[in-house]
Formats: C-alpha cells, sequence, structure tokens
C-alpha cells in the first residue's frame, strides 16, 4: 500500500473499501456480490464506484488472466483516521471533548476499548493545557477568544 495521502471518498465509496479491507484482494464479482446482498447494487454500480476509487488511488488493480484483481491502495487505520481528523477541524477546538463525549455515550465500547480510552486519556492528563486555544475565525464560533 501506497503512503496515506488526504483522501476524498464517498460514503458509497466507503462501503467498497470496506469490503475490500475486510476481505483482501477481489475480483469486482466478489466485490458486487457481497454489496448487492446489503445495498442493492447492481453491478455498473460497484465497477463504478472501484473505477472512481482506482482514479483516487484508493484502489489497485492486477490483472489475473481475464480479471482484475482489487487491492487497497491505502491503508484502513489511516483512512479512518484521516477522516476523524478532517471532521473535528470543521468545528472549534474548545468543543472537540464535547462532540469526542458524545460519540463515546451513544456508542456501544467492549471492555477493551473502554480501558484502551482510559489509558489514553490518562496519559495525556498531565500534559494537558487547562483550556485550549479557539482557532475559529471571528464569527465561526461563541467561545470567549472570538467575542
Amino acid at each position: 500500500m501506497s503512503t496515506q495521502e488526504k483522501l476524498l471518498i464517498t460514503p458509497a465509496e466507503w462501503e467498497v473499501m470496506r469490503v475490500i479491507w475486510a476481505n483482501g484482494p477481489m475480483t469486482s464479482k466478489e466485490i458486487q456480490e457481497v454489496l448487492e446482498k446489503e445495498t442493492g447494487w447492481k453491478t455498473a454500480t460497484t465497477k463504478t464506484f472501484i473505477g472512481r476509487l482506482k482514479v483516487k488511488k484508493a484502489l489497485s488493480a492486477e490483472k489475473e488472466g481475464r480479471q482484475f484483481i482489487y487491492s487497497a491502495g491505502v491503508f484502513e487505520r489511516e483512512s479512518v483516521k484521516e477522516e476523524i481528523t478532517s471532521s473535528f477541524e470543521k468545528v472549534c477546538n474548545r468543543k472537540i471533548g464535547t462532540y469526542l463525549n458524545d460519540y463515546i455515550e451513544t456508542t456501544t465500547l467492549s471492555q477493551q476499548d473502554i480501558l484502551l480510552l482510559l489509558e489514553s486519556l490518562e496519559s495525556k492528563l498531565d500534559d494537558a493545557p487547562v483550556e485550549v486555544p479557539c482557532q475559529c475565525l471571528e464569527g465561526q464560533c461563541n467561545c470567549q477568544d472570538c467575542q
């Protein structure tokens, strides 16, 4: 897989990537069979998304006989991390903790996940500032720095 660059993919393209990440290299027919069960997409729809992902270099293709075998061109964890980072770049730094908490409260987590989060938070606590700086432009939020 290549070095991760900022990857802008649609929710439908994420569905294709999740199939590849879960199953490894696959033909378009195999990808389509998985997605048709869950989404009802026809072959042409799946092939359109595969083609777009190839252009974006999220998928690579290797010819094997008369068919192509598609593989992930990007790592799942890095792609998800980039997606999350991109989402949080759109809000005031001072609200990120609240939004993370909102998400955690509404998500089912395993005990192992909770312990991992607790460990991460504990390790950050000593070096955490009392307050994070606002990075918003004037008028984008209502914190003290912007008023």
